[in-house]
Formats: structure tokens, sequence, C-alpha cells
């Protein structure tokens, strides 16, 4: 996207009279650092709205890529209601849909001093409540009966990773990082139950900031193993 430079923050003229600064989130060595053909949405931190958000959709284009632009400073449960509004949007039938059309976060690369984008087009974020609801949370334990019996030939182990409050996984009564979590899987060759490998269902607790969340999915995307894959359902909880 030429012409256009977000280094550290985004200002946004909604009118002759208002503007409003938007803080993006930071990654380094972003995987795509430009998109052409695209319209924008902005979601601002906002102190005199309610839950702390203006969401400025007005010049989004369906047929176009969006380009989602998320104030780092907002929580989870602040942002996230908006982002799903855009992936249902999105998914919505439509002469026009241009079925190559994607959705990116935007993002200041510290690596490169300029853009950065992270895609999310296929992500199906929810809501749960993983305290009372009847979950099927499979942790790791791949010896597990259920995995014996259930699990068929081929198919991805399922693990649910739990990233709570301090950015950490949630494993047996322990506080992971994400590296030692994944130390933690076993490499599939290694034991008795034969699969592609592990899918990992992402679990972010609602009070995470969108800074957070950005860097927990950029670390996840730079995983080196070829049989851990990131699945695209993420729960808020």
């Amino acid at each position: 996207m030429k012409g256009l430079i977000y280094i550290l923050t985004i200002t946004i003229f909604l009118s002759c009279n208002n503007e409003r600064v938007l803080e993006l989130p930071e990654i380094e060595n972003a995987e795509i650092t430009e998109v052409l053909d695209v319209s924008p949405a902005y979601i601002f931190y906002d102190e005199t709205q309610p839950d702390s958000t203006l969401f400025n959709r007005k010049n989004l284009i369906g047929t176009t890529n969006w380009l989602v632009n998320v104030d780092k400073r907002l929580t989870l449960k602040q942002a996230i209601p908006h982002i799903q509004y855009l992936q249902d949007k999105r998914n919505k039938a439509s002469m026009h849909k241009n079925e190559a059309a994607k959705n990116y976060f935007t993002c200041n690369d510290t690596s490169i001093k300029n853009l950065g984008f992270f895609e999310f087009t296929e992500v199906d974020i929810k809501n749960v409540d993983i305290k009372n609801d009847s979950l099927n949370l499979q942790l790791l334990d791949p010896s597990s009966e259920f995995y014996r019996n259930k699990l068929l030939p081929g198919a991805y182990i399922e693990l649910s990773v739990i990233f709570e409050k301090d950015r950490r996984i949630r494993y047996k009564n322990k506080s992971l990082s994400i590296s030692d979590y994944i130390s933690e899987i076993p490499v599939t060759q290694n034991i008795e139950i034969q699969s592609e490998g592990f899918s990992l269902d992402l679990y972010f607790d609602e009070s995470l900031t969108f800074q957070d969340y950005i860097s927990i999915k950029s670390e996840l995307s730079q995983i080196e193993r070829e049989d851990i894959i990131v699945s695209p359902f993420e729960f808020i909880y």
C-alpha cells in the first residue's frame, strides 16, 4: 500500500475538527509487508465511549482487501465484538463478493520501521465460558484414553491452548511460555498414535490487550515444527 506510512500511530481526520490517534500493535519481521487494493476499518481506543471503543467502518468496500486497524491498548473484550462483526460481514453471501479478498490486521513492524500485516480471513472467533460450559478441553496428554479410542488414523490431535492474563499458557497446574509449551509436545513419530500431527485451538483471556494477542499470534506463526498447525478456531473466555 504505497503512499501511507504507519509508524507508531495513525492519525485520522474523521471530520474537519475531529482528529483521532490510533496506536498500532507492534510486531517484528512480518511475513506480509504490502497489501494492494484495500479499504480500511478503525477500532479506536476512546475513553469517552461506554466500552472505550469507537468503531469506524464507513470506508469499507466489500470487494477489496480489508485493513483492520485496532488500537493496541484495547482489551480483547472491547475489540473482539467489532472484529466478529467484520468477519460475519465478509462471510455473508453477496452478488458482488470477491472470493479472493482477505482481511488483515495492520501492525507496526519495528524491524523495518514500516507497516506489517497479519492475515485473519479464515479465523473463527467465539466467546466461551470455560469454567461453566461443558467444553471438551483436550489438554496435552496424547497417551490418554480419549486419543487412543476416538482419534481416527491420519487426523490431527487437537490441543486446547489456554492463554492467561500474563500471556503464558496454563498447563497441568503450570504456567509456561509458548516455547516451553511447544517443547512439551512430543514428536508424533515417537508416540503410539498415528496422526498428521497436532492442531492448536487457542483460548484467550478477554483481559489480554490487542497487543498481547498480536504478539502471541506472531510467535505462534514462527513455530518451525511441521507436525504442529494453528487451528483457525479461537475462543475468548
